[in-house]
């Protein structure tokens, strides 16, 4: 890349049917600054796009998005994901034939393999709440094909602690096993944000909190508690308003 070439980047999150406005009005400011601070364009995804699948396989618009945003990086964050401020520009280490997850899950576990997972052998179960790809991957968003709905729903397998919670089915982990499947389609590079901080001599850093497993009002505390825990000035938490 030339010096002084800008890099187009976009931090995209989703919000359709109006999701938990008392979440969003702590999340939204902190995702504003960081995408200030990256020099990157914010975007809520706030239309369905397609009728009769669950609300998170909406992310899954980023495919055409960054197609026709002209994206050089792609970030999402699902909404009810904290960022701190102080959250480094990971695209500054990652290279655009690269995606990357903060974390990612054994696949074994969660999906029942077809013959991309086994040729691919690398076990990625995608945690789709934070996921980043430039223009050169947009393949990872790309929606289902090859499997009918009933088909994908029958492959996703909710672990124990998210049956439990009452919260997860099947369908709610829809797009992290097509995009787990694309990643092993398509032959994805991969790596995860937690290995970067590593290589980049980031100890066990706290950017990010996110926990999917609880219901709202509990979240909601919690994310209070998070927000004081983290003393930041009230112009974070207000940025953009």
């Amino acid at each position: 890349m030339a010096e002084g070439k800008r890099l187009k980047k976009t931090v995209f999150t989703l919000d359709v049917d109006n999701y938990a406005p008392e979440i969003t009005r702590l999340t939204f400011p902190l995702m504003r600054y960081f995408a200030a601070k990256i020099g990157a364009e914010f975007h809520i995804i706030c239309e369905r796009k397609f009728p009769g699948y669950p609300a998170p396989y909406e992310k899954l618009q980023m495919y055409q998005l960054g197609q026709e945003m002209a994206n050089d990086w792609n970030i999402f964050f699902d909404a009810d994901t904290l960022v701190h401020p102080e959250l480094i520009d990971f695209t500054e280490f990652l290279s655009k034939d690269t995606v990357a997850n903060n974390g990612s899950d054994m696949a074994a576990i969660r999906w029942t393999y077809d013959r991309y997972f086994r040729r691919d052998g690398r076990n990625i179960g995608t945690c789709g709440w934070c996921i980043v790809a430039s223009d050169w991957c947009l393949d990872l968003w790309r929606p289902l094909d090859g499997l009918t709905y009933a088909e994908a729903l029958a492959h996703c397998r909710p672990t124990v602690e998210e049956i439990n919670s009452g919260l997860i089915d099947p369908a709610h982990l829809l797009d992290d096993y097509v995009m787990s499947r694309n990643i092993a389609r398509f032959g994805l590079k991969y790596t995860t944000l937690n290995e970067l901080f590593k290589k980049v001599g980031l100890v066990d850093p706290v950017f990010f909190w996110h926990q999917y497993t609880i219901p709202e009002a509990e979240k909601v505390k919690r994310m209070k508690e998070t927000l004081e825990q983290w003393k930041l000035p009230k112009s974070f938490l207000t940025y953009g308003e």
